[in-house]
């Protein structure tokens, strides 16, 4: 199935987009710190199956528009971003899948432009809504004496000049880190709270097979080319967004749903004891699909993308069955 790629304007920034198929529209929204590239199995799959696929790089990455102010990645103007682009890709709605930052960006498109999201799916992160606080307050308040990345991203320019300082280093790391390669090797353990990100993280000999040398390389080659200020300000807003979410804080995302993680997900053993999947289940009005992935970790749809395909596929078919 041939991949296009266009550059596509939406809220004011233009946004490359790579997009295959023919059918319903389905757009993949991905997380930190990747790419549309994060997606690539899945848009073949999609598209071979009868979708219009459309797969973003969010604003600050890759291809896209960077602009630099902190308050341009708020939540309010990247699911701007998402319901935009569905209109300027010629239809009224899609369905919104979402890994890592993608899912609280798709369900939060969910919830901000309904009348544009005909379904939604995260994976990696379920949706527990806005809490009682911003969380990079409570996770100050749990971390006071301890590391946690959240909280080192705060300071414009200080994980910047860690990351970029080898682009390749700090990616091959990162991916290594939370997959399920990385979590069974060397489970994440605490350092102290002036460590920096890459800190105790092991640097693999190679990389599991799931990731290849050109994967690597274009993820690489898209951070040396746009830096990670605007990916990491997405971080720096979370009194922005618990401003502009914890009004619709009892309010259901009432769309046909999905989640997809990794059985060995960290983001699911954030707060021990607390089952975040019964949180989001209580959350949403119509959760038609939760798939747990054995031995995967984080990049669940790269780990496995036959599994996750096969997932995101039986969801499609239950929400066209209702067309």
């Amino acid at each position: 199935m041939d991949r296009d790629t266009k550059i596509i304007k939406s809220n004011g920034l233009n946004h490359r987009v790579a997009i295959s198929g023919e059918g319903p529209l389905v757009l993949l929204i991905h997380g930190w710190p990747e790419s549309w590239y994060s997606w690539r199995h899945q848009i073949a799959a999609l598209a071979a199956a009868g979708y219009r696929v459309a797969a973003p790089d969010v604003r600050g990455y890759g291809g896209s528009d960077k602009p630099q102010a902190i308050e341009a990645y708020d939540m309010a103007s990247i699911t701007a971003d998402m319901a935009g682009l569905i209109t300027a890709l010629g239809a009224e709605q899609a369905v919104v899948i979402g890994h890592d930052w993608g899912a609280p960006i798709a369900w939060n498109t969910a919830l901000l432009h309904p009348g544009r999201v005909r379904a939604v799916a995260g994976l990696s992160v379920p949706y527990t809504g806005p809490g009682p606080a911003p969380f990079i307050d409570v996770v100050r308040q749990l971390y006071k004496d301890k590391f946690f990345y959240q909280i080192y991203f705060q300071e414009p320019g200080v994980a910047e000049a860690e990351l970029e300082a080898d682009v390749r280093r700090s990616l091959r790391k990162i991916y290594y880190w939370i997959s399920g390669e990385g979590l069974q090797a060397a489970p994440p353990r605490s350092k102290p709270a002036n460590a920096k990100l890459l800190d105790g993280m092991s640097d693999p000999v190679e990389m599991p097979a799931w990731m290849s040398p050109e994967d690597l390389d274009y993820y690489v080659s898209q951070f040396e080319g746009s830096g990670f200020r605007g990916p990491l300000n997405r971080y720096r807003n979370w009194h922005r967004d618990f401003a502009l979410l914890s009004p619709l804080g009892e309010r259901k995302i009432s769309q046909p749903a999905a989640f997809i993680a990794g059985t060995l997900e960290p983001v699911l053993n954030f707060v021990p004891g607390v089952d975040l999947v019964a949180i989001m289940r209580e959350k949403m009005a119509d959760l038609r699909l939760v798939e747990m992935i054995e031995g995967a970790g984080h990049w669940v749809q790269q780990e496995r993308p036959e599994q996750v395909n096969q997932a995101l596929l039986r969801f499609l078919g239950q929400i066209d069955e209702m067309l």
